[in-house]
């Protein structure tokens, strides 16, 4: 795809048409999935790659080689930064900043010159994993895995990587509790031992403490309501 300004773009690749807001940068080397909604005044920089069916809101920043998977939500005034991916059907809430740097500065030790905002050897890689939320104003640190259906409360200030199924909250974020596939709080309270399970008291599935961890067994749901 070539740098566009156009007109309010529908750019048809496959079956669906992408539609781009006329006021959106789109820069050289980027692809854009089917039925995929950009917004007013998003920029998506060169040889970044977003997946079909996806939304990206107004004033949203994607940096350079960014990859956003399929069915994927980034709200208004995202800003994702080079190193991060984000896998299939996560939800980023608006205002969330994520960051690469661990020593960040503006110039060389002498106050020389500006550094290069190339990405470089210090430039740290994050992964979303599928199907997380991150809450409205977060912060994501650099070099950070948000584990599977993960979900970072609004606010939060993200240090560490986050387990699967896992809830966090606060500055810096600490895991609070578990949540299921359909965001609803589990009944599994922290610390409890290998073989402890619950079901989800909204939609059913079951999960187990397994090596610490909380794992899913039972995709089905048992109810539909």
């Amino acid at each position: 795809m070539d740098g566009s300004h156009g007109q309010d773009c529908r750019l048809e690749q496959g079956l669906m048409a992408v539609r781009i807001h006329e006021t959106a940068i789109i820069e050289p080397n980027v692809q854009i999935g089917d039925d995929t909604a950009v917004w007013d005044n998003v920029h998506i920089r060169r040889g970044a790659s977003v997946g079909h069916h996806c939304i990206i809101g107004e004033k949203t920043y994607i940096g350079q080689d960014v990859v956003v998977g399929d069915l994927v939500k980034l709200n208004a005034v995202v800003y994702v930064c080079t190193g991060v991916t984000i896998e299939r059907g996560v939800m980023v809430s608006a205002h969330v900043t994520f960051t690469n740097d661990t020593y960040p500065r503006a110039t060389d030790p002498k106050l020389d010159a500006l550094r290069s905002s190339e990405a470089d050897e210090s430039t740290l890689s994050t992964t979303v994993r599928e199907g997380a939320t991150i809450g409205a104003a977060a912060v994501i640190g650099p070099g950070l895995k948000l584990g599977r259906f993960s979900m970072i409360g609004m606010g939060s200030v993200v240090t560490r990587s986050v387990e699967d199924f896992s809830l966090v909250v606060g500055n810096p974020a600490r895991m609070v509790g578990y949540v299921c596939r359909c965001g609803s709080r589990l009944e599994l309270p922290l610390g409890s031992s290998d073989g402890a399970t619950t079901e989800c008291g909204s939609c059913g599935r079951c999960f187990k403490i397994h090596g610490g961890r909380v794992l899913e067994t039972d995709d089905s749901p048992r109810r539909t309501s």
